[in-house]
Order: C-alpha cells, then sequence, then structure tokens
C-alpha cells in the first residue's frame, strides 16, 4: 500500500470519531469551511452543517478541512465578485488568528512562546493555540475579546485593518528576543550558510527604532608624512590613492584600518527633519532618538528571525483560510491537535499522533473586551510608523510627500526591473502580485483606463488567471481612495523576494524612488 492510500485509509478512520466530528462542526459554526482533497481544494463557498456533511466529504476523498478567521452571516452568500462593501455587510465578526510557520519547529515554538507571553502582558488570557500539523502553530483569540466599536469604526468591518496591525506590532515586540533566541538555537552563522546556502540569514536592528539598519564599512586613511587622518564610509578600495587634505603636504593617504559600521538610515533622516507632527505615546521615542545617525557602538549582527520563521501577515486577508482544530494534515499525517501553553517547549509530532488524541478547546469563548489595550496600542504604533516612513520617503522628493509628487510622463523603460518582472506574470502569490501593481501604477499617474487595461494584459499572462470579479473589486477599492497607496518597500519580504521578483538587492527602498530619479534625469 503507497502512502496516499495508507493516508486516505486514516483519514476514513478517523473522522469517523464521533468526538472529531463534533470538535470540527462546532469551530465550523459561522465559517467558510472548505475541504481539501489530494488533488486540491474543494469549491468554494462551501459550510458544514451536519456530521453527514463531513462524512460525506471524506467519503469523496476529503483529506482535510480548512476554515475562515471571519464568520459570516451567511457563508454561502459569499462570490468570487463579491464587493469590498459587501463584504463588510456580510461578515458578522472575526477571530484573531496568528499563523507561526518555519521550516524548524524549534524557531516555530520559540516565536509561538514570544508572543504567548506579550497576549499575556496586555491581559489577553482567553486564546487558543494548537500545531498546525507540520511545523508551526496557529495562536487564535476570540472575536469577544475586542470592542465592539474602536474609534468609530465597527468591528466587522475593520478587518483586515485590525488584525494586520496586531500581527506586526507584536512581531515589532517580539523581534529582538527572536533574534536572541535564534541565535541560541543556530550558533555558527557561517555553517548555517553554508546548510540553507543564502547569505541574508543575519540583520542588525536599530536600538532606538527597531528596524534593520544598514551595514557599511568605515575605512580610515592615515597620511604617513604628516600624520593626518581622515575618515571615509564605504569607500571604494582601487589602486588609485588620495592626495594627502593639508595644502602643504605632499603626501598621500593609507589605509590603516577598516572596520564596519551600522547606521539606521530612518533615525538618520528622522534627524533632519526638523519638526515632528507625530502624536502619541511613540512620538517622544522617534525624536529623542533621532539625534544620532550611527549607533555602531550599539549594534551588531545577529540572526534573523525573519529569515527562519515568522507569523505570517499575508495570511490576515479577507476569505483566508487556515487548517482547522483536530483537522488532518495530508503530507504528514498529524493531527492539528489543540496544545497548552506549558506544553509547547517539550511539544514533538509524535504527540499528535491522530490515533491518540485528546479533545480540547480551541477557540475559547469570553475575553469581555480584554484585547481593547492592545488593540489601541498597535492602531497607533502603526499610524505612528506610517507617518515616519511617509517622512522620510517624501524627504526624497524635495520634503514633500507621495501624494503632492505630480509623477507625469511615466514610460515602460523607466519601471524599476522587479515591476517589469512582475508584468511577466506570476505562478504563485497573484494576489499580492496585484497590489504591488496596483499601488504602483497608481503612484505613477496612470489613468484609470489605463490601469485596468493593464492589469487586464497582466492578469492573462499569469499561470492562473485571478478571477475577473476579485480583480475589478481590487481596482474599484484602490480608485477610490482618497490617498494614494505606495507600493510596499523592497525590505518587505512577502511581496519582493518571496514572489521571486529580486534578482539583487535594490540600493533604494521602494520602486518609486527609481522611478522618480529617472523622471528627474529625463526632465
Amino acid at each position: 500500500m503507497g502512502k496516499e492510500e495508507r493516508i486516505r485509509a486514516l483519514t476514513r478512520l478517523y473522522y469517523s470519531n464521533p468526538k472529531v466530528q463534533e470538535a470540527i462542526l462546532k469551530f465550523s459554526a459561522g465559517r467558510e469551511v472548505v475541504p481539501k482533497y489530494f488533488e486540491g481544494f474543494g469549491k468554494r463557498p462551501d459550510m458544514l452543517q451536519y456530521v453527514s456533511d463531513i462524512n460525506g466529504l471524506v467519503k469523496k476523498g476529503a483529506t482535510s478541512f480548512h476554515a475562515s478567521e471571519e464568520i459570516w452571516n451567511d457563508p454561502l452568500g459569499l462570490n468570487a465578485e463579491i464587493t469590498a462593501r459587501e463584504m463588510n455587510d456580510l461578515r458578522k465578526s472575526w477571530d484573531l488568528l496568528i499563523d507561526i510557520d518555519s521550516d524548524y519547529l524549534d524557531v516555530s515554538k520559540v516565536l509561538a512562546l514570544l508572543i504567548l507571553d506579550k497576549l499575556e502582558e496586555y491581559g489577553i488570557m482567553n486564546y487558543g493555540i494548537k500545531f498546525s500539523g507540520s511545523k508551526g502553530f496557529h495562536i487564535i483569540v476570540s472575536g469577544e475579546a475586542f470592542p465592539s466599536e474602536f474609534e468609530g469604526v465597527r468591528m466587522p468591518e475593520s478587518f483586515p485593518e485590525w488584525p494586520r496591525a496586531i500581527c506586526e506590532y507584536l512581531t515589532f515586540l517580539t523581534r529582538k528576543d527572536f533574534n536572541k533566541k535564534i541565535g541560541e538555537i543556530f550558533d555558527d552563522a557561517g555553517k548555517v550558510k553554508e546548510r540553507v546556502g543564502k547569505e541574508e540569514i543575519t540583520e542588525t536592528l536599530c536600538p532606538k527604532c527597531g528596524r534593520s539598519a544598514r551595514k557599511g564599512v568605515l575605512v580610515t586613511l592615515r597620511c604617513p608624512v604628516c600624520g593626518t587622518t581622515i575618515q571615509r564610509k564605504d569607500m571604494k578600495i582601487t589602486k588609485k590613492r588620495l592626495k594627502c587634505v593639508q595644502d602643504d603636504c605632499a603626501g598621500v593617504f593609507e589605509i590603516e584600518k577598516q572596520k564596519d559600521y551600522f547606521q539606521c538610515e530612518y533615525c538618520d533622516g528622522l534627524s533632519s527633519i526638523n519638526k515632528m507632527e507625530t502624536s502619541g505615546r511613540y512620538a517622544a521615542t522617534f525624536s529623542k532618538h533621532a539625534k544620532d545617525a550611527d549607533y555602531s557602538d550599539e549594534m551588531k549582527e545577529e540572526f534573523s528571525g525573519n529569515f527562519f520563521g515568522a507569523s505570517d501577515l499575508v495570511l490576515v486577508a479577507p476569505r483566508h483560510l487556515f487548517r482547522m482544530p483536530y483537522s488532518l494534515h495530508e503530507k504528514t499525517a498529524l493531527a492539528s491537535i489543540v496544545l497548552k501553553k506549558e506544553e509547547i517547549q517539550n511539544f514533538m509530532p509524535r504527540d499528535a499522533d491522530p490515533m491518540k488524541i485528546e479533545i480540547r478547546e480551541f477557540l475559547i469563548p469570553g475575553g469581555n473586551g480584554e484585547a481593547r489595550r492592545l488593540l489601541g496600542e498597535a492602531l497607533r504604533w502603526k499610524q505612528t510608523r506610517k507617518t515616519e516612513e511617509e517622512k522620510i520617503e517624501g524627504k526624497k522628493y524635495s520634503g514633500k510627500k507621495f501624494d503632492d509628487v505630480k509623477m507625469e510622463g511615466v514610460t515602460d523603460d523607466m519601471f524599476p526591473k522587479p515591476i517589469q518582472k512582475l508584468l511577466l506574470g506570476l505562478k504563485d502569490g497573484r494576489k499580492r502580485g496585484l497590489f504591488v501593481l496596483l499601488t504602483f501604477l497608481r503612484c505613477c499617474g496612470f489613468s484609470p483606463e489605463e490601469i485596468q487595461k493593464r492589469v487586464k494584459e497582466w492578469n492573462e499572462k499569469n499561470e492562473v488567471a485571478l478571477k475577473e470579479g476579485y480583480v475589478r473589486s481590487q481596482i474599484d477599492w484602490h480608485l477610490k481612495q482618497k490617498r494614494k497607496i505606495l507600493p510596499p518597500n523592497y525590505n518587505n519580504d512577502a511581496f519582493w523576494k518571496d514572489l521571486g521578483l529580486l534578482d539583487s538587492k535594490p540600493d533604494v527602498k521602494n520602486p518609486l524612488v527609481e522611478v522618480g530619479r529617472r523622471l528627474r534625469r529625463g526632465n
């Protein structure tokens, strides 16, 4: 009997367990639920109402069940052409779902425990955690833990903005400790680089703002004749030698020493902005630490937790599905079992043997708004972060904001290479690619008609085209926004590196910077 046949036999036996059926059916209430077969996912939308639904799908070959983070008034009212407004009307609530995934189970354990510690620091005790079935974990916080309305926004209409802000904030809060603990697991960077075949497994965090800092080389030059010394950052070493800067000296500089330095370009940029317009808890922090550009003495290279695994923010998206509690994983034949926090550290995959599981509650009811403080701080942090990044990016355009920059006359030859590569079509990540393309074209000043034409041509080049209704709803939504939404920065791996759009490390942060430079050269 082959592996596939063994798993099919196991699924029939496993899903016949009444306790498993009850757990799956209970969690599916109000959610879109889609079965997965060896050949792929089943039809959408779909839902589970009765035990007979589970039995029927398993008989057809279903190996696992996947559910939405969102809870709907009528899951069957969803369709591929539904607009964002119609989706908001149909959405009843949502749960915060944090997906932790890594190629290494020990890495997933580290991040899961760090995030749970942060949730508890914010007074959130009603959470659930389960094994993903492979090498990761899912953490869930019930929608009941969030306020029904916050700062004028109703909870059902806040998806995915609220949960995405919380995920980003938690990633920020745990990043330094995560990197440190990763270093304890992988203590030899050279061996790890050789093993994984990639160079960018380390990073340097600015101790002030928490962003990645740039690494460079500081060269000290000394004149052997008069003893004058100077320093040059990122100096290219060539056979040509520099003449001494002293007018009465005929000497030439010699390299005395070289050393690495680290510079936070965001804090450096903020230090040159005279007036800080941010508000809230974090404004003073940014102002205080924007004075010094070079924090070399405080910075050091360390393993990058993001390389080895992190919470996947891309999963916080409308109608995204995740593996249900007590669903099987078709590749590992393990069950997505619910765990307690104290069990994570010593958890082993064999503990998820589907024939030896213990049924527990994954979604803990209640909460009574206990996530309100976390939500408030996450939204303020994200707004402050966004404001600071807009200031830095805007500074590259003579102090103007991107909204104020009139990009006219942009031609295809001005497109950065990653955009040109994107326009050839994608195999995976088409929704992320659509977001990049729409934000880029709109910021470059293309007309609505031209944007629709180009997006249609791009979608036809994808290996599998996105649904026409979905594309149309995304175009309509972007064109209705009063402010231009910037395309993601190049350091956002989910939108660039993971889609295979970067052949080399760009020397700018955002594709719009490249377009702006080429426009200025043309003028």
